[in-house]
């Protein structure tokens, strides 16, 4: 029953009023009998009330609420850093109970808890970030991360949200709790991103679908995992029969994923055996954040040791590892920077660097780019790439150029300007598509980047000591990872204090390095080129799914007509 119509039956009052009506008007002999009538009337209105405000018999709020919370728990325990990731097949399960025929606003609260919980367990990084960068006393930052993790949390309540509206309006239960979750995975907009796919980086089988839909997909595929669970758990408490078709689209749809992960886990490794080898080095500098006086000495001298080693083609460094000696103009940085650090260098490398430039007119600010440069034989300059995503409170502060008070308050924010070219960095016949920082984790970006540049080898350079010693920087990885199956292309990840990684083109990961210490890291990589579903149309059949969930929010269900007898 949709609220729309239950909003037009009589209520258990009007029910009464007029049954007293009529007995006030009978003869005193059937009194009695008008007012027995009455009641049973009254009491059948106020189960038909009930029944359209709660449809299905839902869950209490409180035992409700408590689903909720455990759906949270286990989503952080099986996401990337804890790593159970069976439980990414079960996690789901207690919120679907939850949500089953709970009104709206309820549905939407307790997406919101489950979200909630994650992030404030999973996401408990966030509290060294906003310390180091802001200066604010702890029980401040407390709260600064308490008000980004309720925001964050938002995601999962807007899937319970649009999950709330379209059950009402009578559309299957299982088919809307998935479009909820992809629409929500798609358009609610993150300071943080995360995928719930990325909760099988490490069951390569499993996430091979990235080509063809992205994390969005794999995510799905576990989506409905735990609706055919769910579907038995709902139908034993009401005592009822399971529906067959959600329990048995619960199991064939990961078994289908795992049979087409198996096959594109063998044919890529055929393509990957059969294409042109690049030997990489990977210089971490494990550097502080504002103590990087000995940069210049570790990344070059590393360089230098692996140009004598002849044991690597192509040597990639962190983001930001060696700020530009001095101010550049755009018309001249690429002498400036080959003279003063590259030239020395010995081998081709990609290096992270800071560029500043003086202000376009008199008393204006300075401006800063996170730049990855592409320098090559001799040390020059062949391309350049400008971070175009900038993280919040570390490159930039919102709404720092409307209220530049706001630099003060916080003195350890950048001010950085993002950049605007998609374009690769040329290396002789080869592309590389420069990623710096957590664009890597940017489905959607990356997908635009291979797209326009058409590169042959993915390259990130990142720093992530900002967040301490924690689960981040596995988690960071875990992300990144499905980059590099959804454009079947090897990815390399520099990382100023590690996790750095070479990761083939299943996702699989052939060579890494630690985390929080000085380090080189030697592995093979591959140039690949690949035409993939996902690369050609990226998140097109997700935003149709969000068409698709807003339209059921809107329009009820329309009524079968009853078969003819």
């Amino acid at each position: 029953m949709s609220e729309g119509e239950a909003t037009q039956d009589p209520s258990a009052e009007d029910v009464a009023k007029g049954a007293e009506a009529d007995e006030a008007k009978a003869p005193e002999g059937e009194a009695k009998g008008a007012a027995k009538k009455a009641k049973g009337k009254a009491k059948a209105a106020s189960k038909d009330a009930a029944k359209a405000w709660n449809p299905t018999g839902a869950l209490p709020a409180r035992q409700a609420y408590a689903l909720a919370v455990l759906s949270g728990l286990l989503y952080f325990l099986g996401f990337p850093g804890i790593d159970i990731w069976p439980l990414s097949l079960v996690a789901l399960v207690p919120l679907i109970v939850a949500m089953r025929g709970q009104p709206v606003r309820r549905a939407a609260g307790l997406g919101w808890t489950a979200g909630f919980t994650m992030t404030m367990t999973g996401f408990y990084w966030l509290l060294e970030m906003l310390k180091v960068f802001s200066g604010f006393p702890v029980p401040l930052c407390i709260l600064f991360m308490a008000i980004l993790c309720a925001y964050q949390g938002g995601r999962i309540a807007l899937a319970g949200w649009l999950y709330g509206r379209a059950e009402t309006r009578g559309w299957p239960a299982p088919l809307v709790f998935a479009l909820a979750f992809a629409a929500s995975e798609l358009v609610f907009p993150l300071l943080f991103p995360w995928y719930y796919g990325a909760s099988v980086h490490n069951a390569p089988v499993l996430m091979q679908v990235a080509d063809l839909g992205g994390p969005i997909l794999v995510g799905l595929v576990l989506v409905c995992a735990n609706l055919g669970l769910a579907e038995i758990l709902l139908a034993w408490r009401k005592k009822e029969k399971a529906d067959n078709r959600i329990v048995a689209i619960g199991i064939a749809v990961p078994l289908l994923a795992a049979g087409y992960g198996f096959l594109r886990v063998r044919t890529i490794g055929q393509t990957m055996a059969e294409a042109k080898k690049v030997r990489i080095g990977i210089v971490q500098g494990n550097m502080g954040l504002f103590d990087r006086k000995n940069a210049y000495q570790i990344y070059v001298n590393r360089t230098k040791e692996l140009a004598k080693s002849k044991e690597v083609d192509l040597v990639v460094w962190s983001e930001g590892a060696v700020p530009a000696p001095r101010v550049v103009t755009e018309a001249s940085y690429k002498d400036e920077v080959q003279k003063s650090l590259t030239k020395q260098l010995g081998v081709p490398t990609i290096v992270g660097s800071v560029l500043r430039t003086p202000p376009s007119t008199p008393g204006g600010r300075m401006t800063y780019f996170n730049t990855a440069l592409m320098a090559g034989d001799e040390g020059k300059i062949l391309g350049r790439y400008d971070k175009q995503y900038l993280l919040a409170f570390g490159e930039y502060l919102p709404f720092g150029d409307m209220f530049p008070v706001l630099y003060k308050w916080s003195p350890n924010s950048g001010q950085f300007t993002p950049g605007t070219s998609l374009d690769a960095l040329p290396w002789g016949e080869h592309k590389i598509g420069a990623l710096i920082c957590y664009e890597d984790i940017l489905p959607s970006f990356v997908q635009k980047l291979v797209k326009h540049g058409d590169p042959d080898l993915l390259v990130n350079l990142t720093n992530d000591a900002w967040f301490g010693d924690s689960t981040e920087p596995w988690i960071h990885l875990a992300l990144a990872k499905l980059r590099a199956v959804e454009h079947r292309r090897f990815l390399v990840r520099a990382t100023n204090s590690g996790v750095s990684a070479i990761v083939d083109a299943t996702g699989r990961v052939v060579a890494h390095g630690g985390t929080f210490r000085e380090e080189t890291i030697i592995g093979e990589g591959r140039f690949m080129r690949a035409w993939t579903l996902y690369g050609a149309i990226g998140d097109v059949p997700w935003y149709l799914a969000t068409a698709a969930i807003v339209a059921m929010g809107i329009w009820s269900r329309p009524k079968r007509a009853p078969k003819a007898a």
